[in-house]
């Protein structure tokens, strides 16, 4: 069903200051998210690089959402932080503390670069994108949601571990990276109801007033995993005789 370029790839360790400064460069010339988690822990938090420094070693973070956060970094506990920039998962540990620095224009955090940063490839799923004519509509809801009501979307691309949503308007602050949400809900045909997706990306584009999100599905029963395989599987073989008859 999958191409062999799409099997699962083993992780690559980097340990040169070079090669950990150019994966850390990467997340902040993208403004990727980065997860963090402490480890006595299970809150997650937010921030983003801001700083990468090679010739002195120095590495700075963004302030963390929630805020609250910031009184572990300031009591010295060890903490994990989780990016991902088109499907690789790029982590590293934090274990030595990080100095807060406060201006009237910026709150940050700066300490030193990671000795070691694990590289994944963690997209080996086929992700197939739905045209336009045909965007499945969702419904993401849940006990973790902010703010009152679901909210309505359509499904951008899918495959057999997550997918892509878009919805209309700014919606960030209803969201929380890293948290799962227990009613996520797709029209036909895919036809997922009270699925639980914990969210990867978010991501507000002013440009098209939209918000998109990449969503991850957690703790799918085998029937369901069927289903979206089955549905990517479609998709997969539509694409393949579109392709086919453009020559």
């Amino acid at each position: 069903m999958f191409n062999d370029v799409e099997a699962p790839q083993p992780p690559k360790v980097f340990t040169t200051p070079l090669e950990i400064a150019a994966n850390l460069r990467m997340l902040q010339e993208s403004h990727d998210p980065l997860i963090i988690t402490f480890h006595e822990r299970s809150q997650r938090f937010q921030s983003y690089v801001v700083g990468v420094d090679r010739d002195n070693n120095i590495l700075e973070l963004d302030e963390m959402m929630p805020r609250d956060g910031e009184r572990y970094l300031e009591s010295g506990e060890p903490f994990r932080v989780e990016g991902f920039h088109d499907g690789v998962r790029i982590a590293w540990e934090c274990n030595e503390g990080l100095t807060v620095v406060s201006s009237s224009e910026a709150r940050f955090y700066r300490g030193a670069l990671p000795t070691e940063v694990t590289y994944h490839q963690r997209r080996n799923a086929f992700r197939a994108a739905l045209k336009l004519s045909q965007l499945v509509s969702v419904v993401l809801d849940g006990e973790k949601l902010k703010g009152a009501g679901e909210i309505r979307g359509k499904l951008l691309d899918v495959s057999a571990t997550g997918c892509k949503l878009r919805f209309d308007g700014n919606i960030e602050d209803r969201l929380q990276l890293g948290q799962v949400y227990e009613k996520f809900s797709a029209g036909n045909p895919l036809g997922l109801t009270q699925t639980s997706v914990e969210l990867r990306h978010l991501h507000f584009e002013e440009r098209l007033n939209a918000t998109f999100a990449g969503v991850r599905f957690h703790n799918v029963t085998g029937q369901m995993q069927r289903k979206i395989e089955s549905f990517v599987y479609q998709l997969q073989r539509e694409a393949r005789r579109f392709d086919k008859d453009d020559y």
